[in-house]
């Protein structure tokens, strides 16, 4: 596939800083993924307080996921025609509206699962940070610039801290006050000071046939796989590590969601370093290693060894490894992808990884039922791993090398 010479941001005074563009970026995508995140850590209360079942209340939690993974790709797509500019600020803008709802209004069952629809909203931002950033910034330093942008997948950790903290020092309502009006803030902020790289490369057709082209290119699949893997893993982890560490190590549920949030950090802060690497090297080797990596301390997992201190560098090792590989992924979009589809291949990868998150909780959980072990659902991980390592080494190093040439 041939891609089109690019126009690389100028350096005149009049131009806007691409460092400038990514803080705001990185800030709106962390105060939106802030909101997107609202409801889960109120999971329990909302039990109580509604009477919902387990089934009732995964679902509360599951629906804003699932819309505002799905919804990347139309955003993404829409981003590549009319810009982050306007996008940013209208999904902010919009994102207000089932907060301050979820937070006065919503009192059954179908009313938080109306709210929680809309507030998949907020988790759509990805698909507009992305290309917007990757215009800004040359080949060369692209990588770590979508790795510092990727650091606004911290909001859902801000959420799951803050939460239900504030929620029970104040009010139940003041976590939602609280984001409506930071992203209130932000979307005034974001009207007056983001702008599109001049000379952008800007997708043309309806919305419908970018996106079915996107999705017949090879490139998009094999990187949505990828993305699925390494940031999947994540947000897998993320949900699964306190029932594991509770059921396997007889841990308290303090002990770990500390543990927890020590893996989300880590996988967070090695995202700009997967980035850094890629642009220092290649996103391929990089995610070759990281792969290989994750598939070994895997297994290492599956024994289920003592927890300090093997079990623990097992896990931070593993978070390491699916964060770096989560910023190689996108420093290769970036490589792989014309400019004028950045957003919407974005979409689909972002899309990918979000859901990517929900099959291997419900693996753990059926080989935990069937067996009354873990060990098959590690060894799973660790030939999922080893099957993307080999992907990425074969088939993407083969496709990377002729869009080079190209």
């Amino acid at each position: 596939m041939s891609r089109s010479p690019e126009r690389q941001p100028t350096n005149a005074a009049a131009t806007p800083q691409p460092a400038r563009m990514l803080a705001l970026a990185t800030a709106g995508f962390m105060l939106c993924f802030w909101a997107w995140a609202l409801l889960a850590p109120l999971g329990p209360t909302l039990r109580d307080e509604l009477d919902l079942t387990s089934f009732q209340q995964s679902l509360v939690v599951a629906v804003p996921v699932i819309v505002g993974s799905l919804g990347r790709i139309p955003v993404g797509a829409l981003t590549d025609r009319i810009g982050a500019r306007r996008m940013f600020p209208i999904v902010a803008a919009l994102t207000i509206l089932p907060v301050l709802y979820l937070g006065h209004l919503a009192d059954s069952l179908a009313e938080v699962l109306a709210g929680g629809f809309f507030l998949g909203l907020g988790g759509t931002t990805f698909a507009i940070g992305v290309p917007f950033v990757n215009a800004w910034y040359p080949p060369e330093r692209r990588g770590l610039a979508l790795g510092i942008f990727g650091i606004g997948t911290g909001g859902t950790a801000l959420s799951s801290f803050t939460t239900v903290q504030l929620a029970d020092a104040f009010a139940r309502s003041f976590p939602f006050d609280l984001v409506a009006g930071l992203l209130a803030g932000y979307a005034l902020a974001a009207r007056l000071l983001l702008r599109d790289r001049p000379g952008r490369a800007v997708g043309a057709g309806s919305l419908l046939a970018r996106t079915r082209a996107t999705l017949r290119m090879p490139a998009t699949l094999q990187l949505a796989f990828l993305y699925a893997m390494s940031f999947g893993g994540f947000v897998a982890f993320s949900v699964y590590l306190p029932t594991y560490l509770t059921t396997a190590y007889d841990l308290g549920r303090s002990d770990a969601a500390l543990r927890t949030a020590g893996f989300v950090v880590m996988a967070v802060a090695m995202r700009p370093v997967g980035g850094w690497l890629s642009d220092r090297i290649h996103p391929v080797p990089v995610l070759v290693a990281t792969y290989a990596m994750i598939c070994a301390l895997a297994l290492v997992a599956a024994l289920e060894a003592a927890l300090v201190p093997v079990g623990t560098l097992a896990f931070l090792g593993t978070a390491a490894g699916l964060g770096a590989g989560s910023g190689a992924v996108f420093a290769l979009v970036a490589r792989l992808v014309p400019p004028e589809r950045v957003g919407a291949v974005t979409g689909v990868v972002g899309a990918a990884g979000g859901l990517g998150g929900f099959f291997p909780p419900l693996v753990m959980g059926v080989v935990k039922s069937i067996t009354d072990d873990y060990t098959w659902g590690f060894v799973l991980l660790a030939i999922t791993s080893a099957g993307a390592g080999a992907l990425t080494a074969t088939v993407v190093r083969r496709r990377a090398h002729a869009t080079a040439q190209a």
